[in-house]
C-alpha cells in the first residue's frame, strides 16, 4: 500500500510549489505543509535566465511565468564611484537564440502565484498552513516516512522532499551543520515608477560596484514598479535573518558612491534588512527516502542571482530522475542527488568569489573594471554557456 501514500512535502515556497508541480507530473499525490498561515511569498524583485524558463515549461508553468516577467535588454555593471562601464551583456534576440530563452526580472510573489497557480489546477496537491515538520521518522519495512509537526500530528508518506529553506529542519536532523554568516547585508525594497528617477529608468538588470558594497535596480511589473537592492559589509557582528531596515544604516554605509547611484537609497519609504548567510556545499541529500531541495539543500548568497533558478531546476530534475526510473524512489534519489550536487556547489562557490569581485576595493577594482573591456558578446555568451544552457533534456548526470 505504499505506493498508494502521498509524497510529502516540506515547505510552501517556490521550491516546494515546483516540487509538488514536478511529483504531480509522474502520478503522485502530494501533501505540502507550510508553517505560515497561508501559503504565499514575501520579498521583492529576483532575476530568472534561460535556465529559469526551461524549468518553468518543464512544470507546465512557462505561460503563466511568461505573461508577468519583463524582459530586459540587458545586464550592465557600472563603478559605482565614478560612473564607468565596466561590462555589458546583451538579452536581446541573439541571447535568446543562443539559450533558447530570454532573460528576465519578476516579482517574487509573481512567480509563487504562477506555480501555485498551476498546482491548484491539478487537483491532486493538499496544502496543510500553519504546520511546520519538526521532526521526521522512518520505517525501512514499510518504505514509509512519517513527518511529525509541532503539534505531534502524525503524517505518514512514501517519500519525504525537504523544501523548507536556508535553515531546514530535515537538514538539521540528517546533517545538522552550521550556517556560514558573510557578514554582509542586503536591504531590498520596490519604489513606483512616479518616485522613481527618469535616469534610472533602464530597462535593464543593472548594478553598481562599489567598494564593498553595491547597488542593484531593475523594473517589475510592466515597469510600474522598481527593485532596488543595496548591500554592504556589515561593521558589527551579523546574525543570520531578517530585521526591519533603517535609512540612516543604509546611508552610512555609501558615502563615497557616485550621486546618480546614491539617488537609489533616497527612494525607499521602508526597507528589509537580510543578514545573509550560506553553507558549505554537502554531497549528501538523500537520506533514506527523504531529501532535500533548494535552499534547503544549497543555501547560497544573492551574487549569482540564482537561488530560486536552482531550486526550480532541482524539482525539474527530480522529476525525471522519478520517470526515468519508473518511480522507483531509491534509484531516483540517487540519480537526482548525483545530477546536482557539483552544479548547486559552483553556485555557491561561485557566489562568494562574485561577491568579492563586485566589492573590490583599490587596485582589486582597477582589476576588476579591465577583465572584460574589449570582449565580445559572443565571448560572454560562451562564459555563461555552462549556466545558461541547462534544460530538461541535460539536466540528468551521465551514468
Amino acid at each position: 500500500m505504499t505506493d498508494q501514500l502521498p509524497v510529502l512535502v516540506s515547505g510552501g515556497g517556490i521550491g516546494g510549489l515546483a516540487a509538488a508541480l514536478a511529483l504531480v507530473r509522474q502520478g503522485f499525490n502530494v501533501q505540502v505543509f507550510e508553517q505560515a498561515a497561508e501559503i504565499g511569498e514575501i520579498g521583492a524583485g529576483i532575476q530568472l535566465g534561460p535556465n529559469a524558463f526551461h524549468a518553468f515549461d518543464a512544470l507546465g508553468v512557462g505561460d503563466k511565468t511568461r505573461s508577468r516577467a519583463v524582459y530586459t535588454d540587458c545586464m550592465v555593471m557600472h563603478d559605482a564611484i565614478d560612473e564607468s562601464l565596466v561590462g555589458r551583456i546583451e538579452t536581446g534576440a541573439a541571447f535568446r537564440q543562443r539559450f533558447g530563452n530570454p532573460y528576465a526580472v519578476i516579482h517574487r510573489v509573481d512567480i509563487h502565484t504562477s506555480l501555485l497557480e498551476g498546482v491548484v489546477e491539478t487537483g491532486r496537491v493538499e496544502f496543510f498552513t500553519n504546520t511546520r515538520v519538526v521532526e521526521i521518522e522512518q520505517n525501512e519495512a514499510s518504505k514509509t516516512v512519517t513527518a511529525i509537526d509541532q503539534n505531534g500530528k502524525r503524517w505518514v508518506g512514501q517519500a519525504l522532499i525537504g523544501a523548507d529553506g536556508g535553515k531546514s529542519v530535515v537538514r538539521a536532523q540528517y546533517v545538522n551543520d552550521p550556517p556560514r554568516v558573510t557578514g554582509h547585508v542586503v536591504y531590498r525594497a520596490v519604489v513606483d515608477k512616479a518616485d522613481y528617477p527618469d535616469d534610472l529608468k533602464w530597462n535593464a538588470a543593472s548594478l553598481w560596484a562599489g567598494p564593498k558594497c553595491h547597488l542593484v535596480h531593475y523594473p517589475l511589473r510592466g515597469g510600474e514598479q522598481y527593485n532596488v537592492v543595496v548591500t554592504f559589509h556589515s561593521r558589527q557582528q551579523e546574525q543570520w535573518g531578517v530585521t526591519e531596515g533603517s535609512k540612516e544604516e543604509v546611508e552610512s554605509y555609501f558615502q563615497g558612491i557616485c550621486p546618480k547611484a546614491r539617488q537609489l537609497i533616497e527612494l525607499p519609504k521602508s526597507w528589509k534588512r537580510w543578514a545573509t548567510a550560506d553553507r558549505e556545499p554537502i554531497d549528501t541529500w538523500v537520506f533514506g527516502r527523504a531529501t532535500i531541495l533548494g535552499d534547503a539543500a544549497h543555501p547560497t548568497t544573492q551574487y549569482m542571482a540564482q537561488g530560486a533558478c536552482m531550486a526550480l531546476e532541482d524539482a525539474v530534475t527530480l522529476g525525471e530522475a522519478l520517470r526515468v526510473n519508473n518511480n522507483d524512489w531509491d534509484k531516483a534519489l540517487e540519480l537526482y542527488q548525483r545530477s546536482r550536487v557539483a552544479r548547486t556547489a559552483r553556485i555557491v562557490l561561485s557566489g562568494r568569489e562574485m561577491g568579492r569581485l563586485y566589492h573590490a576595493v583599490g587596485v582589486e577594482r582597477l582589476v576588476r573594471n579591465g577583465l572584460w573591456k574589449g570582449r565580445s558578446q559572443q565571448r560572454f555568451y560562451d562564459a555563461i554557456e555552462w549556466l545558461y544552457g541547462w534544460n530538461v533534456t541535460n539536466c540528468l548526470a551521465d551514468d
